[in-house]
């Protein structure tokens, strides 16, 4: 039983930033790696960032050099800053996190919308 609850998202002008966080709670025991995903409208859900508990990332190609991922292991937090927003930035974007005490069974949060004016 885990929860991931996003925020930070919203309406940001083309070349503007925007942090998003996202926290795990619940019977978590321990978790491993955290990520960002996001969707837009009529396409497949993407990878935008992940980041293993000891600090590894790894980056979609579209968001490298912009954005930056971040996590607290005490506090069970991801957090991923954007720079340089695009039109093309506009999705939902997912939290997620795997938790290897379940089964290594993956968890998803909510979704946040993020909207990147021109």
């Amino acid at each position: 039983q885990v929860q991931l609850v996003e925020s930070g998202g919203g309406l940001v002008q083309a070349g503007g930033s925007l942090r998003l966080s996202c926290t795990a709670s619940g019977r978590i025991f321990s978790i491993g790696a955290m990520g960002w995903y996001r969707q837009a409208p009529g396409k497949q859900r993407e990878l935008v960032a992940s980041i293993t508990r000891s600090g590894s990332t790894d980056y979609g190609a579209s968001v490298q050099g912009r954005f930056t991922i971040s996590r607290d292991n005490a506090k069970n937090t991801v957090a991923l800053q954007m720079n340089s927003l695009k039109p093309e930035d506009t999705a939902v974007y997912y939290c997620n996190t795997v938790v290897p005490a379940m089964g290594w069974k993956y968890y998803w949060g909510q979704g946040t919308q993020v909207t990147v004016s021109s």
